[in-house]
């Protein structure tokens, strides 16, 4: 034992040794991530997450992100900038990053404007910044640039497609210094369009006012979002939230250049993809973490990503989705109904058409009664018939009762392996067992219409003879199932020499004792007893009778109950109806035979059906 323990020691040592060695040969590596203006600010902060995600994914090596915010961009004075740039050399003075990286254009103006002040030889890579917005002429061979290309006829194109009746675009843009130049950028590209739509210009109002403006907007109108770091009052807008806030009031559709802002208030269209973006950032930056000359990589300027748009904005303002364009892509549509519920609802409609059927047959054979007693006193044949219709009006209440249980276990299933297949991930197995129980209720319910089909026909009322062996072992198999799965063990004893003869309606008999089996197996499953037994037995007794006893190890009865048992619309069941028992009796006696039931020591009951024996020639 002593030894064992030291070599565990010895071994956990080495595996230490071994960690910190590989940990020396995989340096952790810094990356200052400089903001445009703060690290909450849109389009950029969506960017900055992904690239720090990313970041984390692809490299080989550890990576420490070092984020600083460049806050004097807001209002485009630049003479906090020497403190800044002072700030960060005294930060960086013994140990310089590996990289910096700016993000977006203010940010990417700072750095050339301060190159050889800050790190003159650092590699530095310009990202989520428009190609325009870059000075290219001033960059050294330790710099890279991923940009993007603005298209915004691209936008005003998709908005006049999908709303083709549009007469004014309302251009939400702020006041900052790199609002100010893409204000005049959209103006000269947007002038061809000026004979088509009339544009309105809300980069010299203050929010409140756009708030207002934005709610009382007219018909035909639709809203582009750009920007708002700044308004015109000078106020900051930081986050998503004056986005939000103007989607709040907006009477015209909101669509934008940038997949940053996409996900809630936006329509959608062509938009840059903040993902692809990201991921290409993170694998320029890698590349040059693991050696490669900044100069020498050369990123062309990605455009707009295919087109994608909301489905819940879609149908809010009647955007048919004929009028998108080729390959769009639709996010957020909400499942129907029958995606979300599917077996709830084919248990409903299962039911509704069980409940339709009986309610046709009810009112058949109700006209079929109503006929016959007016012929009573002609055609005495038509007393056995009422009588039938009459009995037939008991079992289908008690039918429609055998019915209801199998339904509620099917929608009951249905719904837990919906929250099986929600688990991340889905649990297949308890999908899988739930179906086979969705299964063998519906060949319950399958056997219940089937004698209810033949309960219902003229013909069924002919008796014949019948082995009630075969009768009770033909029942026994449709509910093979719910005695397996109840855990119940099946003891049968058939009498065979002779073999047990009876003159009966099948169709009636099969009920009979389908009820009582079924409810022995029901009287088990509820019970807390250890054994679950089930006993059947046909026999020929002395007085010339065929006997079927049926018993269970339920939890039984007292002598009160046993009184009552047979008694219309009384029930030990919270579900039940009262009229199973009833019914069975009645059927018994109709054929001349006897129901009776007892107790079982030490628990559990004892149902025993007597019938004229016919003897088989």
């Amino acid at each position: 034992m002593r030894r064992l323990t030291v070599s565990s020691f010895v071994l956990l040592l080495a595996c230490v040794v071994c960690g910190a060695a590989f940990a020396a040969d995989r340096p952790q590596k810094n990356v200052l991530m400089l903001h445009s203006f703060g690290r909450d600010f849109k389009p950029w902060s969506e960017y900055a997450k992904v690239v720090r995600n990313e970041l984390n994914r692809q490299s080989p090596w550890p990576v420490n992100i070092i984020e600083h915010s460049l806050l004097s961009a807001l209002h485009g004075d630049e003479n906090p900038e020497g403190s800044f740039v002072g700030y960060l050399r005294a930060l960086f003075a013994r140990e310089p990053p590996d990289i910096v990286l700016s993000m977006g254009a203010p940010a990417a103006g700072f750095v050339q404007r301060h190159r050889q002040q800050l790190f003159a030889n650092t590699p530095m890579v310009f990202t989520a910044v428009e190609q325009r917005r870059v000075q290219r002429s001033i960059l050294t061979e330790n710099d890279t640039v991923v940009a993007v290309a603005h298209d915004f006829p691209a936008i005003v194109d998709n908005i006049l497609r999908i709303l083709p009746d549009t007469k004014t675009i309302a251009m939400v843009i702020g006041a900052s210094p790199n609002e100010r130049f893409w204000l005049g950028e959209m103006r000269r590209e947007l002038a061809p369009y000026t004979h088509r739509v009339s544009f309105e210009w809300y980069n010299d109002r203050a929010f409140p006012e756009i708030l207002k403006q934005a709610a009382e907007s007219p018909a035909h109108m639709a809203i582009y979002w750009h920007s708002l770091n700044v308004d015109a009052a000078g106020v900051v807008h930081e986050s998503e939230t004056s986005l939000s806030k103007l989607y709040a009031v907006a009477n015209a559709p909101i669509f934008t250049f940038d997949g940053s802002f996409f996900g809630q208030e936006i329509v959608g269209g062509p938009m840059h993809s903040v993902l692809k973006l990201g991921q290409a950032t993170a694998a320029v930056v890698v590349r040059i973490l693991g050696g490669e000359k900044a100069g020498d990589i050369t990123t062309p300027a990605s455009g707009f990503a295919p087109p994608i748009y909301d489905w819940r904005q879609l149908q809010r303002w009647g955007i048919s989705e004929t009028r998108l364009p080729p390959g769009s892509e639709i996010r957020f549509r909400e499942p129907t109904i029958w995606q979300r519920h599917f077996w709830t609802m084919v248990a409903i409609f299962a039911a509704l058409a069980v409940q339709s059927a009986l309610i046709i047959a009810l009112f058949w054979e109700d006209r079929r009664r109503r006929r016959s007693e007016a012929n009573a006193q002609v055609l005495m044949g038509g007393l056995a018939h009422t009588n039938r219709i009459a009995t037939a009006g008991q079992l289908t209440a008690s039918i429609a009762h055998e019915i209801r249980q199998p339904l509620a276990s099917i929608a009951s299933f249905s719904s837990a392996g919906l929250n099986w297949l929600k688990r991340q991930p889905p649990n297949v197995e308890e999908v899988r067992s739930g179906l086979e129980n969705i299964i063998n209720q519906v060949h319950r319910v399958d056997d219940v219409i089937k004698s209810v089909n033949a309960l219902f026909k003229n013909e069924s009322t002919a008796r014949t003879e019948v082995n009630l062996n075969t009768l009770v072992r033909q029942v026994l198999t449709s509910t093979a199932r719910a005695v397996v799965s109840n855990g119940i063990v099946l003891e049968t004893n058939f009498a065979d020499n002779p073999s047990p003869y009876v003159m009966a309606n099948p169709g009636q008999l099969q009920q009979v004792i389908l009820n009582l089996i079924t409810n022995a197996i029901e009287a088990m499953s509820a019970s807390e007893h250890g054994a679950r037994t089930l006993r059947i037995e046909t026999s020929i007794d002395q007085t010339d009778s065929v006997v079927i006893t049926v018993a269970d190890s339920g939890p039984g009865f007292d002598a009160k109950t046993a009184g009552q048992l047979f008694q219309p619309f009384f029930t030990t069941k919270s579900s039940g109806m009262g009229l199973g028992l009833p019914i069975c009796k009645s059927i018994i006696e109709a054929h001349g035979g006897h129901l009776t039931v007892a107790s079982q020591a030490p628990s559990g009951a004892v149902f025993r059906v007597e019938l004229p024996y016919h003897r088989h020639e």
